[in-house]
């Protein structure tokens, strides 16, 4: 179901700097907002991305990018003042999840949602580079970055054999 009244509205996110929030109760299975931006060539968003993580190691910050996967060939840059998609925030128990339907990504609710209830979503990231994307959702099941859901326990495991491993080694 699309419905032609707003039902979000974009305020502080205890998550990541700004967030999307439910303006009223929404049920499962609602699209919600249409993710928009600027449609891409994988070249000229992996260049994007590039760029990107390189300037946030050498300020030694965290930005974000907007990139998202459309399809094999494309990616849409959503870093476009008309996609409030954008600021809907990564979390490891989201509220909703993504479709790509004719060409077009949509936000849609994966179970109720209350009024005030901010949206979230899984950003689906793999393991590479994991460590600049660190993760604030705060729920249960957070391993502290934002990795898709079925290598959570791979990055787990990863992480553990690390502590270890800097443990023993001051033990030396």
């Amino acid at each position: 179901m699309v419905s032609s009244q707003k039902l979000y509205i974009r305020k502080n996110s205890k998550i990541h700097a700004s967030g999307l929030f439910a303006k009223a109760d929404i049920s499962a299975g609602t699209r919600i907002i249409e993710y928009r931006g600027l449609k891409i060539t994988k070249a000229q968003s992996d260049k994007i991305a590039d760029v990107h993580i390189e300037a946030n190691k050498r300020a030694k910050t965290v930005g974000s990018v907007y990139i998202f996967t459309l399809n094999q060939k494309y990616d849409i840059n959503g870093k476009v003042t008309w996609n409030l998609a954008k600021y809907i925030n990564h979390s490891c128990n989201p509220n909703c999840e993504t479709d790509i339907i004719k060409g077009r990504i949509w936000i849609s609710a994966i179970k109720d949602i209350k009024k005030g209830e901010e949206l979230s979503y899984d950003y689906g990231y793999d393991m590479f580079c994991f460590e600049d994307h660190p993760c604030r959702c705060g729920s249960q099941n957070c391993i502290g970055y934002i990795v898709r859901s079925n290598l959570r326990w791979r990055l787990k495991k990863k992480l553990i054999e690390n502590k270890k491993s800097r443990f023993n080694k001051n033990f030396i």
